[in-house]
C-alpha cells in the first residue's frame, strides 16, 4: 500500500489518523517544515499563445486556405473525414512542434484541389483549447493558428 507523502510528513499516528479524517494533528505547529514546492517543467505546461508562435510561427484563421477552415470544421464537429489516417497520433518526429507525450497531437488532411493524394497540407491539433497548427510543406515548418483574427 503506497502512503500519501503528506501522511509520511506528518509522521506519527496521531498524524495518520488525523490526515485520515481531515483535522489538523495537534502536534503540528508553525516550526513545521513545509512541502517542498513543486513546478512542473514547462514541457508539461500549457504553453501561452506568444510562446508557441514565436517557436512555430503563426497565421491568422482568415488567411488559412478555404479546405483548412473546412477541416477545423470538421474536427470541431468530430469528423466524418476523408481520409482513414485523419485523427490519428501525430508523432512530431521532425521536433519541429514542442515537445509532448505521445498522443498529444493528432493529425488532420487538408485537401489540396487538384490533387490526386493527400497532398501536403495538415492541420496537427493539440490537447489545449484552440491549439491548431497548419503546414502547407508536409510538417517541415508550422503555423500556429490564431482564431481571433
Amino acid at each position: 500500500m503506497r502512503i500519501p507523502p503528506r501522511v509520511i510528513r506528518l509522521g506519527g499516528s496521531a498524524a495518520l489518523l488525523s490526515a485520515l479524517i481531515g483535522v489538523a494533528p495537534a502536534t503540528a505547529t508553525a516550526a513545521s517544515p513545509a512541502p517542498p514546492a513543486h513546478t512542473a517543467p514547462a514541457v508539461y505546461g500549457a504553453p501561452s499563445p506568444a510562446a508557441l508562435a514565436a517557436a512555430v510561427g503563426s497565421v491568422c484563421y482568415t488567411d488559412l486556405p478555404s479546405q483548412a477552415h473546412d477541416t477545423l470544421d470538421l474536427i470541431g464537429s468530430g469528423g466524418p473525414f476523408p481520409y482513414s489516417q485523419d485523427g490519428t497520433v501525430f508523432q512530431n518526429r521532425e521536433g519541429v512542434l514542442p515537445s509532448r507525450s505521445t498522443g498529444y497531437y493528432h493529425e488532420y488532411t487538408v485537401i489540396t484541389p487538384g490533387s490526386s493524394t493527400r497532398g501536403a497540407r495538415r492541420i496537427v491539433t493539440g490537447d489545449a483549447a484552440e491549439e491548431d497548427y497548419y503546414t502547407a510543406d508536409h510538417y517541415e515548418s508550422f503555423d500556429l493558428v490564431d482564431h481571433d483574427c
